[in-house]
C-alpha cells in the first residue's frame, strides 16, 4: 500500500491551486498525479483514473518534486525554435499595410507566399507561407479577397440590349419545356 498523506498541507494546497488555475495541461496533470498518490492510490490506479500511461505516472512520481513546481516542466514545453524575430514581425505588419506596387511589384495584392519571399529578401529569414499566415493570425489579421466588379467598364446601352435578348431566350426555353412536357399547347416562334 502506498504512503498516504505524504504531502504537507501547504504543498497540497499549492498543487490544488495549480490544478485549478495553471495554463498548461501537462503541469495540471502532474499536480493531479501527486494529489492522487497522496490520497493513497497506487501508480496503476492513478494512471487509470487520469487516463494516461503507468510509465508517465511512474516517471513523474520519481522526477517531479511537488515542493518545486519548476520540476514539473520539461524541455518540450519551451516550444519550437522561432525563426521569426520581433523585427521580422514588425516588418511583416508594416509591409501588409502598403500596396505591393509601392515596392515596385506588378501584382496588386499581397499573398502570404509573396510576403514570405519579400521578407526573405529583406531580412534573410526564410519562412513558409503557412508560417507567415500563422503569424498574421496571431496578430489578429484576417485576409479577405475583395470581389471584383466590371460594372464601371461596361456599356449601359449594350447591357440593356443583352438583358432583353437574354429574357427572350429564357422565355423561349420555358415555352419549349412546357411544349415538350405536355406535347401540346405551346407555340414556339424560333428566331
Amino acid at each position: 500500500m502506498p504512503a498516504k498523506n505524504f504531502l504537507s498541507s501547504e504543498t497540497k494546497e499549492t498543487l490544488q491551486q495549480v490544478l485549478k488555475e495553471h495554463d498548461h495541461p501537462d503541469i495540471r496533470q502532474r499536480a493531479l498525479i501527486f494529489l492522487l498518490l497522496n490520497n493513497g492510490n497506487t501508480q496503476a490506479q492513478t494512471a487509470e483514473l487520469i487516463g494516461c500511461s503507468l510509465r508517465k505516472v511512474a516517471y513523474w512520481s520519481i522526477h517531479g518534486d511537488p515542493d518545486r513546481l519548476d520540476s514539473f516542466k520539461d524541455d518540450r514545453m519551451k516550444g519550437n525554435y522561432r525563426k521569426a524575430t520581433e523585427e521580422y514581425i514588425d516588418l511583416l505588419l508594416e509591409t501588409i499595410e502598403v500596396e505591393p506596387e509601392k515596392y515596385g511589384y506588378e501584382f496588386g495584392r499581397w499573398t502570404t507566399a509573396r510576403l514570405a519571399i519579400y521578407l526573405k529578401e529583406k531580412t534573410g529569414i526564410e519562412l513558409s507561407s503557412t508560417q507567415v499566415r500563422r503569424i498574421l493570425k496571431s496578430k489578429k489579421y484576417v485576409y479577405l479577397w475583395a470581389k471584383y466588379s466590371l460594372k464601371d467598364k461596361q456599356d449601359a446601352v449594350e447591357m440593356g440590349l443583352f438583358k432583353d435578348k437574354l429574357d427572350e431566350y429564357l422565355k423561349i426555353e420555358k415555352n419549349l419545356q412546357t411544349y415538350c412536357r405536355y406535347g401540346f399547347g405551346a407555340k414556339v416562334d424560333l428566331v
